[in-house]
């Protein structure tokens, strides 16, 4: 039989379990540089530096070198692609070591799409990824030249370029060479 004086296991009273309850009330974050610093000083609140968080992405990704050097360039020059000798040397000398495209980005650190682009001749030349084919690779790779710009059509000024010539050629302007 129960007993009448003790409650039946029903609690009707309101429970907060989320994160508005008071238990355990924790301090507001600070909301500016002042804030921070003055917690600091304090010895509330430390701080960590996370080098290389927050990146899944290669330093010498040629797709981000790439769209740099879109952007830098003007409409007038053209960029300079790799060079046909340059593509078929490395395919030669991956075919040589028998390696896939695959095997061989992997083995530079790069993704297959950029040794393609390198073999199919569609990509802006990287010194740092040619450096690193010729290295995996253990041949000397041709390197590509600048980019080329059109020459200029018309000088604006005065045109007061001084020409002096000497015996390691012309020189304009500016002090002589020193020996």
């Amino acid at each position: 039989m129960p007993v009448r004086g003790v409650e039946s296991g029903q609690d009707w009273a309101p429970v907060n379990a989320g994160r508005g309850s008071l238990m355990g009330a924790r301090p507001a974050a600070p909301k500016n540089a002042r804030e921070v610093s003055m917690l600091k000083a304090a010895g509330v609140l430390t701080t960590e530096k996370r080098y290389g968080a927050g990146g899944n992405k290669s330093a010498h990704s040629a797709t981000a070198l790439s769209v740099r050097k879109l952007e830098e360039a003007d409409d007038v020059g053209t960029l300079a692609k790799v060079d046909k000798s340059l593509s078929k040397a490395i395919m030669q000398a991956r075919t040589a070591k028998k390696m896939t495209q695959k095997e061989l980005a992997t083995a530079i650190n790069e993704k297959p799409q950029v040794v393609a682009e390198y073999e199919s001749g569609k990509a802006i030349p990287n010194g740092q990824i040619i450096s690193k084919l010729e290295r995996q690779l253990g041949v000397k790779l041709p390197r590509p030249g600048k980019s080329t710009a059109p020459p200029k059509t018309g000088t604006t000024g005065t045109g007061t370029t001084a020409t002096k010539t000497g015996a390691a050629g012309v020189t304009r302007g500016g002090p002589p060479k020193r020996r």
